[in-house]
């Protein structure tokens, strides 16, 4: 046995797997050919951030296009950084906005795939064994360097103004001989485990990201961390076994990372894997005081998950929007497609920003209001209610009490060819629709300028004698219209704009006292559906009230 592969065995007394047993462990995928795997690898270190959101929303897209596959991996080796519930949230809030994961962790407590397991702190063995390997070919080596000697390492660098870092003459621990290495285990010495770079900062590599383009940095030449001191593996290190085994086609991560790709490159080559292809997100910007600037979960409420299931954006509303600051053409098909599943929409890494896409709360609204738009009554209350059972559940009691009540509030305006768009997200909708029930309406009779509480009052005595709950919206129309010469109102508007002098107002300014009578509002959808639902009682009773009140101000 040679002496590196004593040193090895001395180092990992316990490990007899090799790289090559778990090669046959965890062979290549049986998929097409181009299908692309994909992954997000999150530390439980905190809420979902946006920006992890989108990248995995880019990640499932590319597998998307290719059939492939899109797997959660746990990146759980930093424990003094982990949050606890940090896993479960990030995976809930993935679920919830509508991305599906194949493999991996794919919902809190659920774990599916054939090439884990997911999670870096029970995969020890595994780097242990491709740490062994490396140590018997010489291309790793245990450095037993203290604290101070890098401290006193870091201050001569930068007296000299050279760059800091354990390579060079400044990695003492390098040119220890295994025979040294070996005694000084034995005695029980402290050690991490490094990697024998070969790299020189004098070499240049290049790189095609899928989205930056070609990338040219110079080569590493430091001797980096493979294993820290307790025998965990450093986020460097398990990603390029990790991602080789689970045989990670594209790995899609913020750009953050660009600055370790030559890290990690090496390190595939040293493995001798084939290193995946790279594509770098940019970081969605927001704008501060003329200046762009990184989402800041600090700053920022819009930067966690949990600000837009408050809010009660629904997850098709989210995801819409991303892919408009995902892919800069996907605004031109959806005009081109306005019913089209977003599915369908060919999405390519190649037309990301490069720079960073700016976000936009105006924006989001807008599309959320076209998008709640297009759903379906019976799918509003449902997302309506469900937002409410946890958010709101006073207002969830109400929509409970009658469901096809509250489904027909929902109806009204819906499914035509120019739906309304009044909802932006959930936690509008309780003010939206409050004159719909006794508990939660309110009216304060408010009246446009030119209409006094007198013609108020004798447009309501003139339209409840004449009001039928059976009337279609034609015959509802023309019967408002009827009332008005009496009234000294023009029943046509046209007539009214010709010779406004001659009028008290036309039949629009009639209908907005009825609609201000029964809703409280002078904007509401179709007057005539929402007198229907809630039935002649209530419209009587309202109709009454507000004469009542009418007269009195006179």
């Amino acid at each position: 046995m040679s002496i590196n592969a004593q040193l090895a065995q001395i180092m990992f007394p316990n490990i007899d797997k090799t790289p090559a047993d778990y090669e046959v462990m965890f062979p290549a995928r049986t998929l097409k050919d181009g299908a692309r795997v994909t992954r997000i690898a999150p530390s439980p270190t905190g809420y979902l951030h946006l920006g992890t959101f989108f990248t995995s929303m880019v990640n499932r897209l590319t597998a998307d296009a290719t059939d492939g596959v899109f797997f959660f991996r746990l990146e759980d080796t930093d424990k003094k950084r982990e949050v606890e519930g940090g896993a479960d949230d990030i995976l809930k809030g993935i679920n919830e906005f509508g991305l599906s994961i194949d493999e991996g962790f794919i919902a809190p407590g659920v774990i599916k795939g054939d090439y884990g397991p997911y999670q870096q702190s029970l995969r020890a063995e595994i780097y242990h064994a491709f740490v062994k390997d490396l140590v018997v070919q010489g291309l790793a080596y245990p450095c037993f360097c203290s604290e101070e000697q890098r401290q006193a390492a870091r201050e001569q660098q930068e007296q000299k103004k050279d760059r800091t870092g354990y390579y060079g003459e400044y990695a003492l621990c390098r040119n220890i001989t295994p025979e040294e290495a070996l005694e000084r285990i034995q005695n029980g010495d402290s050690y991490v485990v490094r990697l024998r770079s070969m790299g020189s900062e004098q070499n240049r590599i290049k790189f095609d990201d899928m989205i930056k383009g070609t990338i040219e940095m110079p080569e590493n030449d430091e001797d980096i961390v493979l294993l820290k001191s307790d025998g965990i593996p450093t986020y460097h290190f398990a990603h390029a076994v990790d991602d080789h085994l689970m045989r990670t086609t594209h790995v899609i991560r913020g750009d953050e990372w660009i600055s370790s790709v030559p890290k990690h490159l090496q390190l595939f080559k040293t493995l001798g894997f084939k290193p995946p292809k790279y594509a770098h997100v940019s970081p969605i910007m927001v704008e501060d005081s003329g200046n762009k600037r990184k989402l800041s979960k600090r700053k920022d409420p819009q930067a966690a998950m949990h600000f837009y299931a408050q809010q009660g954006y629904p997850a098709d509303s989210v995801l819409e929007y991303l892919l408009t600051i995902a892919n800069s053409d996907f605004e031109d098909w959806r005009r081109a497609n306005p019913t089209a599943d977003r599915r369908q929409f060919k999405f390519n890494l190649k037309k990301m920003s490069v720079s960073g896409a700016l976000f936009d709360l105006d924006k989001l609204n807008d599309v959320s209001k076209n998008v709640i738009a297009r759903m379906d009554a019976e799918a509003v209350e449902q997302q309506v209610e469900k937002w409410a059972d946890e958010y709101d559940t006073a207002f969830a009691a109400l929509l409970k009490k009658d469901k096809a009540y509250s489904i027909g509030i929902f109806s009204i305006d819906r499914g035509n060819a120019k739906p309304r768009k009044d909802i932006a997200r959930w936690s509008d909708v309780p003010e939206y629709v409050s004159y719909f029930f006794e508990d939660t309406y309110e009216n304060t009779l408010e009246l446009p300028e030119n209409i006094t509480p007198a013609d108020a009052a004798a447009i309501l005595r003139a339209y409840s004698k004449v009001y039928d709950v059976a009337q279609d919206k034609q015959a509802w129309f023309d019967t408002i219209k009827s009332i008005c010469a009496d009234l000294g109102f023009s029943p046509d508007v046209k007539a009214y704009k010709a010779d406004p002098t001659a009028f008290k107002g036309h039949v629009g300014d009639v209908s907005t006292v009825i609609r201000v009578a029964i809703t409280g509002r002078r904007n509401t959808p179709d007057l005539c559906s929402i007198m229907q639902l809630l039935g002649t009682e209530t419209a009587s009773n309202r109709l009454n009230a507000a004469i009542k009140t009418f007269e009195n101000r006179i």
